[in-house]
């Protein structure tokens, strides 16, 4: 039979995630700690290397303390970020003081005192993750930072299994693009939709469906999901009237209206210009045909790597689809029409400042009832 490890590592890059499995470890470990004045919790963030030296220092202090009454004592050294690539993570003085604590670490006796680390972000090219991750009881939550929306989907499939509901089709989709970066909320919207959808029946697991995800969940990620914006890009008059009255009555700003419409207007002029050049084919179930189009007009887009509605390639797949799927796509000159409209608006708010209800209304007549 192994040795135990001398230490519990958790990191990853949501702190949100590693905190939360940190909890749960925790709460393990306190179990076999009756006395609570043997249990200490040490904050390890630092904003420079005089703060990580005391963290450093109070961990010490800590794993070397006996336990007043004797037995095991059990610490926690959570919120860890001078791990990560940053100035602080980066700096000389903290490597060294990295060192001193991996040789901390490496003289604990697992009987006599139990601890638990969580970081978030690593680093994990550097030496030190890369001990821990074969000296330690090692975990990585929810993948690394380059895994993007595939690691958020994980999250969201994982949290769904120990709800005990499944997704229908497009509705883990649209609540990733509804939702966004937003760990924390995107657990809080599983669980609460998963509450409505009840116990499902018998025999087979509730189901949350794309309905349900449109209805009850909040539009956060980055202002894509303004309802003036799915009014305006429906070519619904009344509605987005309708909309921006409600948007300013609550004390709305005219700019983030204008900037979701700009995304989205940018994101359609790519796929209008891909589907008159036949790359692309806009069906009811959305877009066919844009990974051959990434394949072949990608190059164009060099040095673009991260997320822009000005490279619709950047953008989920099945967004896009939804969003070329959703009605008849606009005219390119139409598109281009629109995207001087916006710009005009954008130039009239600076000059009636007091009047970006007039201002909007007057832009989507203009371009709507065209």
């Amino acid at each position: 039979m192994s040795a135990p490890a001398p230490f519990i590592f958790i990191c990853g890059s949501d702190d949100f995630l590693v905190n939360r499995l940190g909890q749960t470890r925790w709460a393990e470990l306190c179990k076999d700690v009756d006395d609570e004045f043997s249990r200490e919790t040490i904050s390890g963030f630092a904003n420079n290397i005089g703060e990580v030296e005391a963290a450093i220092n109070r961990f010490r202090e800590s794993v070397q303390t006996v336990s007043m009454f004797g037995g095991k004592r059990a610490v926690w050294l959570k919120d860890v970020n001078f791990l990560a690539d940053t100035v602080t993570g980066r700096a000389e003085g903290t490597l060294k003081l990295v060192d001193d604590f991996k040789e901390l670490l490496e003289k604990l006796d697992p009987a006599q005192v139990a601890v638990l680390v969580t970081a978030a972000p690593v680093d994990r090219r550097r030496a030190f993750p890369k001990w821990c991750e074969k000296t330690a009881d090692f975990a990585l939550v929810g993948g690394d930072e380059k895994s993007g929306g595939e690691g958020l989907a994980g999250v969201l499939m994982a949290e769904a299994r120990e709800l005990g509901v499944e997704f229908a089709p497009g509705a883990a989709e649209l609540l990733l693009a509804k939702i966004g970066a937003n760990t924390r909320l995107l657990i809080e919207e599983v669980r609460k939709l998963a509450t409505y959808v009840g116990e499902g029946t018998p025999g087979a697991p509730p189901v949350i469906e794309e309905a349900h995800v449109a209805d009850l969940s909040p539009n956060a990620a980055e202002g894509d999901f303004f309802e003036a914006a799915e009014a305006f890009f429906a070519g619904d008059l009344k509605w987005t009237l309708a909309a921006l009255h409600r948007h300013f009555f609550a004390g709305g700003d005219a700019r983030p209206i204008i900037s979701a419409l700009q995304n989205r207007n940018r994101i359609l002029v790519q796929v209008r210009a891909l589907a008159d050049a036949g790359a692309v084919r806009v069906g009811p179930r959305g877009l066919d045909g844009l990974p051959a189009a990434q394949n072949k007009f990608g190059q164009h887009f060099t040095g673009a790597t991260e997320k822009s509605a000005f490279n619709l390639f950047t953008q989920n797949a099945w967004y896009v689809g939804k969003l070329a799927g959703s009605g008849k796509l606009p005219a390119l000159r139409r598109l281009i029409d629109n995207q001087q409209e916006f710009i005009k608006a954008f130039e009239e708010i600076v000059q009636r400042p007091n009047e970006q209800e007039e201002v909007l209304r007057e832009m989507t007549v203009r371009c709507l009832a065209a």
